[in-house]
């Protein structure tokens, strides 16, 4: 079940016409119990994708997807270096009529992928959640669609570290599997600082060096596949 929000627009900034919060568990994405999903080999919840230079699709060019969700059934993650032109968290909180959106931090909102783009999310550290309404990604990251988690953004007591999106990136059963296969994707650890701190663009950069590659290199060895 959804709960929609109308947007209306103020002078000078960008709007959103309107934003979809999910009012209960997300939709689609099981909350399965992490410890089992981890003996499991192959799934890749709390990992982040490289987008290659083969990944043949302008929309994930030099993307990095944070994966929030995997199991046999379907993928699902957020982009989380490509801010939204002209929308930061204050703006897009106080379009949405939340109570002292003043007090949100000031970083950007993020273009989460492609798929519902009407729909925000935020990821955060889960010193502060929704309760059930809170998927738990990894240990120490949370992922919550509600209005409840906007209003604890602002609250006194709010997550250590959060970031919000619209849309997310998404797959079909092994669709993930046979693109990665085919090099379109690297996988590496998440942390924090990748996931909150680090430059947007350098982001991409630095979760290469986290595996020992370059972008020249990678650029090199995908011009000889």
């Amino acid at each position: 079940m959804t709960g929609e929000v109308a947007i209306a627009r103020a002078p000078g900034k960008r709007a959103i016409t309107k934003i979809n919060l999910w009012t209960g568990s997300l939709p689609q994405l099981k909350l399965f119990n992490m410890t089992e999903a981890r003996t499991q080999t192959g799934f890749l919840n709390g990992k982040i994708l490289i987008a290659s230079p083969l990944i043949g699709d302008p929309r994930f060019d030099r993307a990095l997807v944070y994966m929030c969700s995997h199991d046999d059934e379907q993928a699902m993650g957020l982009i989380i270096n490509r801010p939204m032109d002209g929308l930061r968290l204050p703006d897009l909180l106080q379009q949405l009529d939340i109570a002292d959106w003043e007090r949100a931090s000031d970083t950007p909102v993020f273009d989460g992928g492609p798929v519902d783009r009407d729909r925000g999310m935020v990821i955060h550290t889960d010193d502060s959640g929704c309760g059930p309404a809170t998927l738990q990604v990894e240990p120490g990251i949370g992922l919550t669609a509600t209005k409840e988690m906007l209003d604890c953004l602002v609250s006194d007591t709010p997550p250590r570290k959060a970031m919000m999106a619209l849309g997310y990136a998404g797959w079909a059963s092994g669709q993930l599997e046979d693109e990665i296969a085919a090099n379109a994707w690297l996988v590496c650890d998440a942390d924090e600082s990748l996931l909150f701190d680090s430059a947007c663009d350098g982001k991409w950069t630095i979760a290469l060096s986290k595996l020992g590659v370059t972008p020249e290199f990678l650029t090199a060895s995908s011009g000889h596949a």
